[in-house]
């Protein structure tokens, strides 16, 4: 995998609502209404992840799930980073509702 150029980056982050750019990452934070929600989305997005073979960085705190993407392998943020966050965007907006 090549890594995106700033302006690819750039890009991207302009079809991903909610999306950033942090140290060197793409980045998101999502609030559900509680754990369950929060953990629905994680169990949910899972399968999916795993199937890829493309694993986000990624935290739970109650109600909140952070995440961050890169791609180690390449040194930086690739197009796997930003499909799988096109992907984990259209789960949780499903969620959200």
């Amino acid at each position: 995998m090549t890594k995106l150029t700033p302006a690819e980056i750039s890009a991207a982050l302009a079809t991903l609502p909610g999306w950033t750019l942090r140290d060197g990452k793409l980045h998101r934070d999502y609030v559900f209404t509680d754990f369950v929600h929060a953990f629905g989305f994680m169990a949910t997005a899972a399968v999916a992840i795993e199937a890829r073979n493309h694993h986000p960085e990624w935290r739970n705190m109650w109600n909140r799930v952070t995440i961050d993407l890169t791609t180690h392998d390449a040194g930086g943020i690739t197009a796997r980073d930003t499909d799988l966050a096109h992907f984990l965007e259209t789960l949780a907006t499903k969620l959200l509702v």
